[in-house]
């Protein structure tokens, strides 16, 4: 979703040649190769089949494919989006090739070093040549770690970019399946709601306490619930049990899920992005988690910390039903112009580096 726009945006420029690189960390088809088709990009030139496994296998598995890639292209740029394994991966990589990298998303922090992509962040952040920041939390985070100011660069968001471009993409619903489509006619007054962080759901204690508040809520309201192919496994497992109210819903395409949450009262999650799509276009937002690294969508947008316990998260929904309806402010260059933004720099720097050498 990230790499989408930045992909469009350099095809204007006749001099640039980009090629994808699918790690595939998330490896299962539904979540990953239908993403490909649904947000308008080519399939990848490279696919390293990185896999499952734990942290440091899968990050290794990255690396080493990463480096013949590297080693055959000679990249000038290696660029890298977000805080996944891969971003870690990939960017040590460039770094000790002596390649050039972009971190876009760079700055944003939880302060929570049990979360894994927090540790992600902060080393990839520490090696990046440029940082691109989508909010400004994110500038002042850098500085406070000792990242010179003209490395960091205040473009917005390219996940907001992705999220105007498919909004207009989804005015047909041609591609969209049937059932979707009679569900989402069926029920009006309802709760969009994913979930699949392995804090949240590989302890059974803490997802039995999610999943009581969820079926409380789903006695007010329907919840649509697309599941994400670990958290399936880990309600087999845990014998988890759901409300009839509670949706179940096989995974679904990016441009399914926009259609259904975009006219969600509310949307739940532990996603990072949905904290910032919902803040975009004006939905409330209950986040299930205990921090969040995007303070921007509590401060200015639609976002509610629920924490991990029903009580709490009973008390956050109850919160977030107040901003139903009423105005919220977008953050600062959230215009879908960030991968413009973006480019203009990368290509303005390298036409002085030349000019320069």
């Amino acid at each position: 979703m990230k790499i989408a726009p930045l992909y469009r945006e350099a095809k204007k420029y006749e001099h640039i040649q980009c090629k994808i690189i699918h790690t595939e960390q998330h490896y299962d088809y539904e979540m990953s190769e239908a993403f490909f088709k649904d947000l308008e990009i080519p399939k990848p030139d490279y696919s390293l089949n990185s896999g499952s496994g734990s942290h440091a296998v899968q990050t290794a598995k990255i690396m080493v494919s990463f480096e013949e890639v590297c080693l055959k292209e000679r990249p000038e740029l290696v660029i890298v989006v977000g805080d996944v394994n891969s971003t870690l991966a990939s960017s040590i990589v460039a770094k000790k090739l002596l390649i050039q990298v972009a971190h876009v998303e760079a700055g944003l922090r939880s302060f929570d070093m049990t979360m894994p992509e927090e540790i992600n962040r902060i080393v990839t952040d520490s090696i990046s040549d440029y940082l691109f920041v989508t909010e400004e939390s994110g500038i002042k985070n850098l500085l406070n770690e000792g990242r010179k100011p003209e490395a960091i660069h205040f473009v917005g968001h390219v996940m907001i970019d992705n999220l105007l471009f498919q909004l207009e993409k989804i005015k047909e619903t041609d591609f969209i399946n049937r059932d979707i489509l009679e569900l989402k006619s069926k029920i009006k007054d309802y709760v969009f709601l994913t979930l699949h962080r392995p804090s949240n759901v590989d302890f059974k204690e803490k997802f039995e306490e999610i999943s009581a508040a969820l079926n409380l809520i789903a006695n007010e309201r329907p919840i649509v619930f697309p599941i994400h192919p670990r958290t399936r496994k880990m309600i087999n497992q845990f014998d988890i049990h759901f409300s009839k109210n509670i949706l179940c819903l096989p995974p679904l395409s990016f441009k399914e899920s926009l259609f259904l949450w975009k006219d969600a009262s509310l949307v739940m999650t532990d996603s990072g992005g949905l904290q910032e799509e919902t803040t975009a276009l004006g939905i409330p937002c209950v986040t299930i988690r205990e921090n969040t690294e995007r303070p921007i969508t509590l401060e200015m947008g639609t976002n509610i910390l629920g924490g991990t316990n029903k009580d709490s998260i009973l008390e956050a929904y109850k919160k977030a039903l107040n901003k139903i309806g009423k105005p919220s402010k977008i953050p600062p260059k959230w215009d879908g112009k960030a991968s413009e933004r973006i480019w203009k720099i990368l290509v303005q720097v390298s036409k002085s580096q030349l000019t320069d050498g």
